[in-house]
């Protein structure tokens, strides 16, 4: 590595069962293009978040087997046999409107990257409450839920009332002016009434993959 502040953690997969992600934003294209060639050769797996098309295809082609995840911002390498011996567990990752799939799509990616087998239901708002409510089985079969939502933030409570699983809300910055680019659901989803809803930072949907992520791998020791 060109410079010592740069040097990955190595380590972090013996700790937390995953090696270090990478985090695009700030980073030129020579730190980028060294981080992820510094970790996939001591890992041969990579996970680089919010990740521009041009920042993508300097990481590929530097690793031709990596991915881009167009719609979740993710470059993604895991060899599946990697994959597999990872967390495991269902992970259902819902999100209330098609604006929130972005982050519902970094979710379910870093989730299936992970280990996780993920299934994805997206646009079930509680403006159209039936459509959450007709999904009543595919809630019952998962082991862990995120509930992707910006506006007022409703949909975790609904959510974390209808089922007993962990529920893990991501508030979004998606909405009109007062939706203060994500403060509000972030305060209704922090202020829940169904007990036990679990809140991320805003927009963080890596963030929520990986707290599903610690929850399952606890789950299979």
């Amino acid at each position: 590595m060109a410079e010592k502040d740069l040097e990955p953690d190595y380590e972090r997969e013996e700790r937390l069962g995953f090696p270090e992600v990478i985090f695009a934003p700030g980073k030129d294209n020579t730190q980028l293009r060294e981080a992820s060639e510094a970790l996939y050769a001591c890992h041969k797996t990579i996970l680089v978040t919010r990740v521009t098309e041009k920042q993508a295809q300097v990481i590929q082609d530097a690793i031709p087997e990596a991915v881009y995840n167009e719609k979740g911002h993710l470059v993604y390498v895991v060899p599946e046999e990697s994959r597999a011996s990872r967390s495991g567990g269902r992970t259902l990752v819902i999100t209330a409107g098609t604006s929130d799939v972005p982050v519902g799509e970094e979710a379910a990616c870093t989730a299936e990257v992970t280990g996780q087998e993920v299934e994805r239901l997206y646009d079930v708002g509680v403006a159209g409450l039936h459509r959450i409510l007709n999904a009543r089985e595919k809630l019952e079969a998962a082991d862990v839920i995120i509930v992707v939502a910006g506006m007022e933030g409703a949909l975790p409570s609904v959510v974390g009332g209808l089922i007993d699983r962990p529920v893990i809300a991501v508030p979004t910055s998606v909405g009109y002016g007062t939706a203060f680019n994500g403060v509000t659901p972030l305060l209704g989803m922090l202020n829940s009434c169904a007990p036990g809803v679990t809140v991320v930072n805003v927009d963080n949907g890596f963030g929520a993959a990986f707290a599903a992520n610690r929850i399952l791998r606890s789950l299979n020791r």
